[in-house]
């Protein structure tokens, strides 16, 4: 059966599509027109809209250095000024939300108010608990942490013997994020539940079927939380075998309404959203860089063999893997997920040290990609080499995985420092995904072999205005380890 499209579109003609067209690009330079005057600023490219657009961008993606005053870059719904200069950087990270808002940058992406609610805008506690009950409790539920990764990666390849399998990998390796996140956000048996792992992975691919999600989540999550409550009050808040995990913690923090079933499965798909579509792109593409160089897995094996021997499976062991986690950083570092970090919104006028004046109401962004391809910080930047920081000042943390600095921003810098994408606001977790991301690592490179598809180039990422994605098509071979 040949498909069809529905009868009203096949009656539009080439005219009215057209007509569409024009009404929504008047639509965009009217928002535009409206903004705030940045006059002062260059445009890249093109002093119009459609030029900027994709001029800047594109210089944002190619240039290697900044070395000039700031200029100012269209995106679909607004300009954006972007900062090129460390002592803009450093100022930008230590001016109050009051000032420099990332709350309100990342609402302007999503649209917050609309998508999970202007509470979750307004009143963001969960930001608390991820950050200070989350980063407190990983190492004791990094047992927990650990088996998932196990079960979810052996039954995700689903492996038979020696043989080589080719599995999708940005696919795989969501359905591995999702169900290793929630065993910690929302426990067993509801983090293996496939109904759960797909809403959570559709929603973190398209942010804008949010409101139609938490329908869909509350009838998975909602009974677990209702039972809970009825735990705590039959027991008392610290009832015998209470779970430890996000949900649980929410609970303990919500107070009036926050505690019906609706807002609180609310807030559990705003974490997911952030945290799954974050970490999934930064292990896929990391996964790439492994397969398309199998010359690095003996070195990341032997590390990760040697130190398990002596820690075992810990919070501990990870730590002093210096090779894994110099091997994300240096993804990271090569890709990352965008071209700019540190978006904030001027909630007032705001002037920096040198006069440099942003009106309110602006949109302001780091060039991140240029400085991480800054030779004055790095030698050969444009060159993968996975042990760079491994090998650099070991006793210095500047270098880890998690640590940020003005010539690193992957996750961002200063008080707001994650993501740049996901923001704080929405997921304040790095230090859990680090260890997510290197406990994955090092269980892949000791369990299975892996590589590209015969003769395959290593699959490029994909530039979306100023992010950076992993190639969805892309496969990975994976085999249980023959040697």
């Amino acid at each position: 059966m040949s498909f069809q499209l529905p009868e009203v579109l096949t009656n539009i003609s080439g005219e009215t599509y057209g007509v569409v067209g024009l009404v929504a690009a008047i639509t965009v330079i009217a928002k535009l027109s409206q903004g705030p005057n940045l006059d002062a600023f260059p445009s890249v490219g093109s002093n119009t809209w459609l030029g900027s657009w994709w001029a800047g961008f594109k210089y944002l993606t190619n240039a290697q250095n900044y070395k000039s005053a700031p200029f100012k870059i269209a995106e679909p719904h607004r300009w954006t000024v972007i900062l090129s200069n460390h002592k803009h950087l450093e100022e930008l990270t230590r001016a109050s939300d009051k000032e420099l808002s990332s709350a309100q940058a990342i609402n302007d992406q999503v649209q917050i108010e609309y998508t999970l609610g202007p509470e979750v805008l307004h009143n963001p506690y969960h930001v608390s608990v991820v950050r200070l009950r989350l980063t407190r409790n990983l190492e004791g539920l990094y047992p927990e942490i650990r088996d998932e990764i196990v079960t979810s990666l052996a039954e995700v390849l689903d492996l038979r013997g020696n043989e080589w399998k080719c599995v999708s990998a940005l696919s795989s390796i969501e359905k591995v994020i999702c169900r290793t996140t929630n065993r910690v956000f929302v426990g067993l048996p509801l983090c293996r539940n496939p109904d759960w792992i797909d809403l959570n992975i559709r929603l973190a691919a398209r942010f804008t079927k949010v409101p139609q999600g938490i329908m869909r989540a509350v009838k998975l999550l909602g009974p677990i939380i209702e039972e809970r409550q009825k735990y705590v009050h039959e027991y008392g808040a610290m009832w015998d075998d209470k779970p430890n995990d996000l949900l649980s913690w929410l609970m303990e923090e919500a107070e009036g309404p926050e505690l019906t079933p609706e807002h609180l499965t609310t807030r559990v798909l705003g974490v997911n959203f952030a945290a799954i579509h974050t970490s999934s792109n930064s292990f896929t593409q990391a996964l790439f860089y492994l397969a398309g160089n199998p010359q690095y897995i003996r070195p990341l094996r032997e590390e990760v063999e040697g130190i398990v021997e002596k820690e075992g499976w810990s919070k501990v062991a990870l730590s002093k893997m210096r090779k894994v986690d110099s091997f994300l950083k240096e993804c990271q570092r090569i890709e990352g997920i965008s071209v700019a970090a540190l978006t904030r919104k001027a909630l007032k006028d705001f002037t920096f040290s040198d006069g440099t004046f942003i009106p309110k109401g602006t949109s302001i962004a780091v060039a991140s990609r240029s400085l991480h391809y800054e030779r004055n910080f790095y030698s050969n930047p444009e060159v993968f080499e996975p042990f760079r920081f491994a090998h650099m000042d070991e006793e210095s943390e500047k270098h880890q995985f998690t640590s940020t600095t003005t010539e690193y921003l992957a996750f961002g810098h200063g008080r707001q420092a994650w993501y740049s994408l996901s923001s704080d606001f929405l997921y304040p977790g790095r230090f859990f995904a680090a260890n997510e991301l290197k406990s994955m690592l090092a269980h892949i490179v000791v369990t299975y072999d892996v590589q590209l598809e015969d003769n395959a180039r290593y699959p490029a990422s994909l530039r979306i205005g100023s992010l950076i994605a992993a190639n969805p098509r892309a496969k990975v071979m994976f085999r249980n380890r023959v040697d």
